[in-house]
């Protein structure tokens, strides 16, 4: 019986029909949800679950006071999923691109690039066969090819969904490209590496490199603090690649770094580095180094070396100035010439083989020597002098700087004392400083010595130091006899500035009694008078305790079988001048040392005291109002100088 269209068997067809689909429905449900499920839901995973990882901030590294030496700012690294751009936002494409600095073409051919290209087609344009634009930034040079396998080839061009852009936006300028609304861009945060001194402290504090991995400096020793730790969590993201924070499951926060806070004060280290920049410029050494430190703690408050660097830009240092990122200071030795006299002087005192007043006869040439450590006897020829000296106490061998009366107090104590003495104010060892290489230097054994050292080894000939190494020997005398261990990091703090771990000064050893140390002091005061071999080293109010340094460098020179020998060279010299002040309660130690100056010195030559002890003053001078040193009074200067060092009456 028909009723138009709704016939009994059209209605029974749609009826089996309907129940087909829905059969069919059922029996695929069943299939996907039952027989397929452990499948599926493990490509799911794959394709959908992900672990995003949360980058740490890197701690500060911060002065004595607090300031910022380097730091890690927030940053974003900036990239499109072309296949979400939408045409409305093409009009804004010209203002992103002036906001990132790239040309406008080149953004747009990355926003219209939504296919990688397949390897077979970048071959074919390498041929010439074919022609397609360039898919990356300028960051990117490389053109995008498809790294998926063969297999993967084969089923087409591959959607393009992330192009990076541009890194390192700050946060500002990221706001302003957040105002544009051109949806299809993606940001993510990183942390970037900054000095904002510049050069400031380079050696000491060091650097990360481009991938942010510590590679100098404090920034590797003190990696452990600084570097915190990565957050993490598992989530899942959508076929865009965007994060599904509902499903979100486990999650870890991250636990950014410690400060590191250093004995270095950003004051004192810019005086530093501004008389070093003078010394460049006005004597053009090889290097040069100069050292502030607290003496009685051993915290160093400034360290510098010429030339330097900026960290900011590590990686423009031609290779073949590699070396201005060497930590001179504690990697390179030298002979340390006369500075080293107050180590043969100490030990004779403390020993009581000598008394301050005593008379030696520095005209002569030759001496008989009886070695109790070796058990010989011979006549050692004593070591030249750049100008004649007659009869000389012990005070004046030091404030003239006789090298005949050196050798002479070397004699009286003796090989393995003098070795002893030379250990004992920290010659032939590392202090354990905690950057830049630290190098023991040379100091033989007293079994190992030629038959001459003896007279040579006391005006610091035949042996070989750091400049921290002399600097931590002068040290001792302004500490009463004590050897502290040269130290720069002050304390660890957490995020909010509190005290995580605080360092504390290392006593190392007793060198030389107390009684000894503030002798010698005395003696040391003479040397920046006009009766001294400094004078260019005084400071006006205050009593300066210190010594001068001239020492020949060692040069190669041909033999005449073809050959080369080392010489001393009357052409190169390497000054110094280390000292302390006030010299009767030592406040600071100074050192400045300059390697190879002669070529622009005076007259030809450079000497301690003129190229090396007038940057002492200055820089004593400066520091002066900035560590509020104060002289002692009137009657604590007299008491010292009226200690009996002068000559006797003869």
């Amino acid at each position: 019986m028909s009723k138009g269209f709704a016939s009994t068997n059209r209605v029974a067809l749609i009826a089996v029909g309907l129940f087909a689909g829905f059969a069919a429905l059922g029996a695929r449900l069943v299939w996907l949800h039952v027989f397929s499920r452990e499948e599926l839901l493990g490509s799911i995973a794959k394709a959908r679950q992900q672990l995003i990882v949360e980058e740490a901030r890197r701690g500060d590294i911060l002065d004595a006071r607090g300031g910022v030496l380097a730091t890690s700012r927030s940053m974003i690294v900036l990239g499109v999923d072309p296949s979400a751009l939408r045409p409305q936002d093409e009009s804004k494409w010209s203002r992103l691109a002036e906001l990132i600095g790239m040309p406008e073409a080149e953004l747009e051919r990355i926003f219209r690039t939504k296919y990688a290209r397949t390897k077979a087609e970048v071959a074919a344009a390498e041929t010439g066969g074919l022609k397609l634009p360039r898919i990356g930034s300028p960051a990117e040079p490389e053109p995008a090819v498809d790294a998926a396998g063969d297999e993967e080839e084969s089923k087409g061009p591959r959607l393009i969904q992330y192009a990076k852009l541009k890194e390192n936006i700050p946060d500002t300028l990221y706001d302003q490209i957040e105002k544009l609304g051109i949806k299809g861009l993606v940001a993510d945060r990183v942390y970037r590496r900054v000095y904002p001194s510049n050069q400031l402290a380079s050696h000491i504090i060091g650097y990360v490199n481009r991938e942010q991995q510590p590679v100098a400096g404090m920034e590797a020793y003190a990696d452990f603090y600084l570097r915190g730790q990565r957050g993490w969590r598992v989530g899942e993201r959508d076929g865009r690649g965007r994060e599904l924070a509902q499903f979100g499951s486990r999650q870890v926060d991250r636990a950014d770094g410690y400060n590191v806070m250093l004995s270095i004060d950003a004051a004192v280290q810019d005086i530093v580095e501004q008389e070093l920049a003078y010394i460049g410029t006005r004597f053009q050494p090889l290097k040069a180094t100069i050292i502030v430190s607290d003496p009685k703690t051993g915290f160093i408050l400034g360290l510098g070396n010429y030339p330097t660097f900026n960290l900011n830009e590590f990686n423009q240092v031609p290779k073949d100035e590699a070396q201005r990122m060497r930590n001179v200071a504690v990697a390179d030795i030298y002979e340390p010439g006369s500075v080293f006299k107050i180590v043969a002087a100490s030990g004779a005192l403390e020993e009581g083989l000598t008394r301050p007043n005593e008379v030696f006869d520095c005209a002569i040439d030759k001496l008989t020597y009886a070695s109790r450590s070796l058990g010989t006897e011979s006549v050692l020829k004593l070591p030249a002098e750049d100008h004649h000296m007659g009869n000389l106490t012990v005070a004046e061998i030091i404030a003239h700087s006789s090298n005949k009366g050196a050798a002479q107090l070397g004699m009286r104590l003796g090989e393995e004392k003098l070795y002893q003495y030379a250990r004992a104010f920290g010659f032939g060892r590392t202090h354990g400083f905690p950057v830049g290489g630290e190098v023991g230097g040379i100091l033989r054994p007293w079994k190992d010595w030629n038959r001459v050292d003896i007279t040579r080894i006391p005006m610091g000939h035949t042996i070989a130091a750091t400049a921290l190494q002399m600097h931590q020997a002068m040290s001792v005398i302004a500490n009463d006899g004590v050897l502290m261990r040269p130290q720069v990091i002050r304390g660890i703090t957490d995020a909010t500035g509190a005290r995580v771990f605080a360092y504390d000064g290392v006593e190392v050893g007793r060198a030389v009694s107390a009684q000894t140390a503030r002798t010698m002091a005395a003696m040391l005061m003479a040397v920046a008078t006009k009766a001294g071999t400094a004078p260019e080293a005084a400071i006006a109010g205050f009593e300066v305790a210190g010594k001068t340094g001239t020492t020949q460098k060692l040069v190669e020179e041909p033999t005449a079988n073809g050959g080369k020998k080392l010489v001393y060279s009357k052409k190169h010299h390497v000054a110094s001048f280390v000292g302390f002040f006030p010299a009767t309660n030592p406040r600071v130690v100074i050192s400045v040392i300059v390697d190879d100056a002669d070529a622009h010195a005076p007259g030809g030559v450079a000497y301690g005291k003129s190229v090396a002890a007038p940057s002492f003053k200055k820089i004593g001078e400066k520091l002066i109002p900035i560590l509020s040193i104060r002289a002692p009074s009137t009657s604590v200067r007299a008491n010292a100088l009226a200690a009996n060092v002068g000559r006797e009456k003869r």
